[in-house]
């Protein structure tokens, strides 16, 4: 097996099978695959698209390439929620600290900015003396103590994806139903929340245009959710108009 052989296959509209997958993951990973043979294989999944399973291997073994965050030390329902973004969202810098009040403990991995918006991350980076880069025991030290954390993709919680992430938002293939849902699902797999909500944007200000679309995306994360043994839902958020009451340059 070859990474050349790998993206013909894809080019030519075949189907991979898991090993075949695990391979590219691990190899690009490991630095052992070219930043262009995996452009060129990420294209053709753009292009061609991905069938069920495809998608459900993809999500498991980039959310396997590193750490999956064991919780179970804390007491409680774990939960996460997950934005696809758009501009000026800001729901989860608001939503998160009031789901936590309320004695409902949140461990979030957030993402960066990726296409034409900025992520949560970006966003509570501006902050002065907001850590998002901080360990894993951290992470869950802070849940377990104030009932919240909100982090960055650490190097050791789904390494892979964080490298195809960035490498879709080099070669524009950021805006592809299969592929943000296997980055999104893969994140949240390995950040070990119990129960997952997904808000899926659609309209203007969002990657997808239509509800339609964002339908379609949010299903198919409940379907990686649910293999994976989490209790995912989500909602549909309209974005003809930016959240929030201003924009600044």
């Amino acid at each position: 097996m070859n990474i050349l052989e790998i993206i013909e296959k894809k080019r030519d509209k075949k189907e991979l099978n898991k090993s075949e997958i695990e391979f590219f993951v691990n190899g690009y990973t490991q630095e052992e695959i070219e930043d262009y043979q995996a452009a060129a294989l990420v294209m053709a999944m753009y292009i061609n698209g991905m069938s069920d399973e495809e998608l459900v291997n993809l999500t498991m073994c980039m959310s396997n390439s590193g750490d999956i965050l064991d919780l179970s030390t804390l007491e409680g329902i774990i939960v996460d929620k997950h934005s696809t973004g758009g501009v000026g969202d800001k729901v989860s810098i608001i939503l998160l600290p009031i789901i936590s009040s309320l004695g409902v403990k949140v461990a979030k991995m957030s993402g960066r900015g990726l296409g034409f918006t900025g992520g949560t991350v970006d966003k509570l980076e501006a902050i002065p003396g907001y850590r998002t880069n901080i360990t894993e025991e951290e992470f869950i030290q802070n849940v377990k103590e104030i009932g919240i954390s909100i982090i960055s993709q650490t190097k050791n919680l789904a390494p892979a994806d964080k490298k195809i992430y960035a490498l879709r938002d080099s070669i524009s293939c950021v805006d592809n139903i299969p592929l943000i849902a296997s980055s999104i699902m893969s994140k949240k797999i390995a950040s070990g929340a119990q129960k997952i909500m997904l808000e899926v944007t659609y309209g203007k200000g969002a990657f997808m245009k239509t509800k339609e679309q964002a339908k379609k995306l949010a299903e198919q994360m409940v379907k990686i959710g649910e293999l994976a043994k989490r209790e995912t839902q989500y909602i549909l958020t309209n974005m003809d108009q930016p959240l929030g009451y201003t924009i600044r340059k």
